[in-house]
């Protein structure tokens, strides 16, 4: 079995964007069905949440690979390749077992509309965790969550990292909607736990979980960090202390992600062998590429997909604080359903010139427009399309301390990573 099977699959695949994003689980509950409910096989942590998802779920995934259990791991967008979607103990799906997966799922009746590329994707890591026959799988939500695909999975844990205004055609406008959405994942009596700031967000999650007889545990009030000098956290947990915790993710927002992880492995080690031990390397081992990514040292040049306004400002706060009286040069290209003009205005203001850019997804705005938003933050714009061309660019004109900063869409970083890792670029 080839490339060619390979690229055939996933060429079949990415017709399906054609269809666009469709919420509901019936095309995927048919599909499961008669493929024997392969995800009722092993044991489930889900994840949602606006930003740091990702980060939640490959943390626990680590953790619980460091413990000793064969774990899964599903997760989207793919940066550089589709594979990187589907892993078992962190390393990628094969050629081999994607085009597997995909005839599996494929093959089989699935109603009467066509599956999405997200249901497609969805089904055949279900499947191929099954067949993998894993301890336990980490699986992130793609949007939402009442509605995502993933919903059909019944967890152990569910985890909802933070909620935040995105994707209002689809979830709703108000902080309130997002919050009943993202809430979806909640199921009667699985523990929920919540790093959401919002009082009518929380109060939103807390109604849903009350009604489904589920604990829920909220950052803040059912457990806390604290943040020590040497560059550890101390967690303060529902019932544990651990001290010197590292994350192995830059940052200071990762703490907070790492409180929800810590809160989850506290959960699980009622039910499972959970040393403290290996949560501690788990976590400090963890990597999650294309978030405060470096990818060179000289230049230092560091790859971030802030892609909605939370993850921007949070981006523009680690800049400005880690790289003072730095030069700091940011190439950013953003898509269409992106607030862009207040997403370029926080991390622009940290920065001396900007290099405007365009990943080649369809979604994409063209850096003219870009321009029109950016223009009175900063001086010194160029414009360059093409990813490549603005990072020869950017490091070609780079002074000897200058940081050069690559953001605005996990596409953008996604076509960088392949550039710097020399990579075939598989895009959408």
């Amino acid at each position: 079995m080839g490339n060619k099977a390979y690229n055939d699959c996933l060429n079949s695949m990415y017709s399906l964007r054609r269809f666009g994003i469709k919420l509901g689980l019936t095309t995927i509950k048919n599909i499961l069905s008669a493929l024997g409910n392969p995800q009722n096989n092993y044991p489930c942590i889900h994840v949602a949440g606006t930003n740091g998802k990702g980060s939640v779920a490959s943390a626990l995934a680590a953790i619980l690979q460091e413990a000793g259990y064969k774990t899964g791991l599903f997760t989207s967008p793919h940066l550089v390749t589709f594979n990187e979607r589907i892993q078992i103990n962190h390393h990628l799906i094969s050629n081999k077992n994607v085009v597997e997966s995909y005839n599996a799922v494929n093959n089989v009746h699935h109603g009467s509309r066509e599956p999405t590329f997200f249901e497609l994707s969805t089904a055949m890591a279900l499947y191929e965790f099954s067949k993998e026959k894993v301890d336990w799988a980490v699986i992130e939500t793609g949007m939402g969550g009442r509605l995502d695909a993933t919903n059909i999975i019944k967890p152990a844990i569910s985890i909802i990292t933070n909620i935040s205004i995105e994707h209002k055609t689809y979830l709703g406008n108000t902080i309130e909607k997002i919050a009943g959405e993202k809430g979806g994942i909640i199921k009667r009596g699985t523990p929920v736990i919540t790093g959401a700031k919002q009082k009518n967000a929380i109060n939103v999650l807390k109604n849903i979980a009350a009604k489904k007889r589920a604990p829920f545990y909220l950052l803040g009030e059912s457990f806390k960090t604290r943040k020590n000098k040497n560059g550890t956290f101390t967690y303060y947990g529902i019932e544990k202390v651990w001290s010197d915790m590292r994350t192995g993710l830059s940052g200071v927002h990762q703490i907070k992600n790492a409180a929800l992880v810590l809160a989850a492995c506290e959960i699980l080690g009622e039910k499972i062998d959970l040393p403290v031990e290996h949560i501690r390397a788990g976590l400090f081992q963890n990597k999650w590429p294309g978030r405060l990514e470096v990818v060179s040292s000289s230049p230092y040049i560091i790859l971030d997909g802030a892609h909605n306004l939370d993850a921007a400002r949070t981006l523009s706060r680690f800049l400005s604080k880690e790289f003072t009286g730095r030069k700091i040069t940011v190439i950013a290209g953003m898509l269409d359903d992106k607030p862009y003009p207040a997403m370029l205005k926080s991390i622009l203001s940290v920065c001396s010139r900007a290099i405007l850019t365009k990943p080649l997804i369809d979604r994409a705005l063209k850096p003219e427009t870009l321009y029109e938003a950016s223009k009175g933050i900063v001086k010194n714009i160029t414009i360059i399309p093409d990813v490549r061309e603005a990072i020869d660019y950017a490091v070609k004109t780079a002074s000897k301390d200058e940081v050069i900063c690559i953001t605005g869409s996990l596409y953008v970083v996604g076509e960088a990573k392949a550039i710097f890792s020399n990579l075939t670029f598989q895009h959408i």
